[in-house]
């Protein structure tokens, strides 16, 4: 079989030293079986994305030494999440939610993997979405899914094979309130897998629990199950996973002030970190 990664990075803020991690994983993962290594750019995160980052993104990528084939952006497959989304809403798995995030916070929830799990509240207020105060978002049912698929079962690379818990995360937003970020990464990253034929999912530790949602999607949608491969994370001073929205320093600041970007990848391949940084267990 030949091996399929991608690299799917969001153009809403530059490239960091954990970004390099996860793209060098998958390439490198794809290129010693002779497989192919992807880029796609998910840029539908409304008014966050920043087209000219895309560019940002292939000059680090090249800066690193890494070789790949681009596929469609998200932006272009709208269309087929609506398709996902009314699949769903056919088999009854769908239900309209107009919460906010403050009356999620103010049930006291349970804590998941991800935060607040959601309590249930519009589960069964038979919400007509199109006779509402304002938006609604599109969560899934995954105490019903989850009596339609039965057990289901995935496997990663590094942790062998897991028996799907979905009901971890709650019932997930697939279609969010918001017209310009229409589906959550869970339906759109899922779909675009499938559509692109990726086999080996490569990415972060701190992805690890969305994939037991993921599989449950696969299986309602009739898509090809992959394999996973979930890596160590890199980590600052304070313990805490590199972000953007701390404002790691970027890939591109040391492109431009001249570091070797070969001798980086090099050093990333056989853990040797930067002063600071650290590698999750």
């Amino acid at each position: 079989m030949t091996i399929i990664t991608r690299f799917a990075p969001s153009p809403n803020g530059s490239l960091h030293l954990g970004h390099a991690l996860s793209a060098i994983v998958a390439h490198d993962r794809a290129k010693a079986d002779g497989g192919r290594f992807l880029l796609r750019i998910e840029d539908i995160d409304g008014g966050r994305s920043r087209p000219e980052l895309a560019a940002e993104f292939r000059a680090d990528l090249a800066w690193l030494g890494l070789e790949w084939e681009e596929v469609r952006a998200q932006s272009t497959r709208i269309a087929h999440y609506d398709a996902a989304a009314e699949e769903l809403k056919a088999q009854g798995l769908l239900y309209p939610c107009d919460c906010t995030r403050a009356q999620i916070l103010a049930a006291d929830p349970v804590i998941g993997p991800e935060g607040p799990i959601y309590p249930g509240t519009c589960r069964e207020k038979h919400i007509d979405p199109h006779n509402c105060d304002g938006p609604v978002a599109w969560r899934l049912d995954v105490a019903q899914a989850n009596r339609k698929t039965g057990p289901l079962i995935w496997e990663d690379e590094l942790a062998g094979p897991q028996t799907a818990r979905p009901e971890m995360l709650g019932d997930v937003v697939l279609l969010r309130k918001d017209p310009d970020t229409p589906a959550s990464y869970h339906l759109a990253a899922t779909l675009d897998d499938a559509a692109d034929g990726i086999n080996m999912v490569t990415r972060g530790m701190d992805l690890f629990s969305a994939t037991h949602v993921h599989r449950l999607l696969q299986a309602l949608l009739g898509l090809p199950v992959p394999r996973w491969h979930h890596h160590s994370l890199l980590l600052d001073e304070q313990g805490r996973k590199l972000a953007k929205r701390r404002h790691s320093p970027s890939l591109a600041d040391r492109r431009l002030a001249g570091e070797d970007g070969r001798a980086l990848a090099a050093a990333l391949r056989a853990g040797q970190l930067p002063t600071g940084i650290s590698c999750s267990k």
